[in-house]
């Protein structure tokens, strides 16, 4: 007991070294990568084309011809079409998506907000889910995240878990956070790897346990990620490392 603080935590679970991590990781605790699925998208009460017609700012004839267009490419949201065809703003259509969606709409024109302000998020997922932190309330422990397209609620309830925070989503034009995504630091990519290929949770397994004892770790924490599973390694408040590690895509699942 005398040696306890020379081991690691995982989910608030204390282990002795990092070759008794490794064990836990493989032989069943429930946040190794499991095979990625697909989620059914969120059934919302309007289409985006119909909310817009519903508000007098599209006329049928534009609806249809940006339905055709979208039909006809083969690709992309019909808002970006309609905005394309110059039938709609990009205001519009983001006001229309947070209707949908029934979140507010951040429109602060900044492209700039400073990552040191928030708690550290992985630039691999804020670039994957076009999403980008705005606001963060410490006696609350409120973190205010905008998305440009959709939201993304398994992303949101892996940031509460993994951060240990409340988060509140909203929308803000694609514009915007795009231009704030590309003011990110990019030194943010040196604390974080991303592994696309994972065979099975030993592997898995193995690799945390090699990363946690490089850095000598402290606290180690899991979280289901859409298609990836996000484990943070902190050492202490000011050091840590994001791993991201993309599900392995499957036939069948075996019992």
């Amino acid at each position: 007991m005398r040696h306890r603080s020379r081991g690691v935590q995982l989910q608030d679970l204390w282990y002795c070294s990092p070759e008794c991590l490794e064990i836990a990781l493989r032989n069943g605790l429930p946040v190794s990568p499991r095979p990625a699925r697909q989620v059914p998208a969120a059934a919302h009460r309007m289409p985006l084309g119909l909310l817009l017609l519903s508000r007098d700012q599209l006329t049928p004839e534009q609806l249809r011809a940006g339905l055709e267009t979208q039909q006809s490419a083969g690709h992309g949201r019909i808002g970006e079409w309609l905005q394309t065809l110059g039938f709609v703003s990009e205001q519009q259509v983001t006001a229309a998506l947070a209707r949908q969606w029934s979140c507010p709409v951040l429109r602060i024109d900044s492209a700039a907000w400073q990552p040191t302000l928030f708690p550290e998020i992985p630039l691999f997922l804020l670039e994957s889910f076009q999403m980008i932190p705005v606001d963060f309330v410490k006696v609350t422990a409120t973190l205010h995240i905008a998305f440009s397209e959709s939201i993304d609620y398994r992303v949101l309830y892996a940031l509460e878990q993994m951060l240990r925070c409340r988060t509140v989503p909203c929308l803000v034009k694609p514009s915007i956070l795009r231009r704030s995504l590309a003011s990110w630091p990019e030194h943010c990519k040196n604390k974080e790897s991303v592994f696309d290929r994972i065979t099975d949770a030993a592997e898995f397994a193995r690799i945390i346990r090699s990363y946690s004892a490089t850095v000598r770790a402290s606290q180690v924490r899991v979280a289901p990620c859409a298609e990836y599973t996000w484990v943070r390694l902190e050492r202490n408040s000011d050091s840590l490392i994001n791993l991201l590690f993309r599900a392995p895509r499957v036939e069948s699942t075996r019992i």
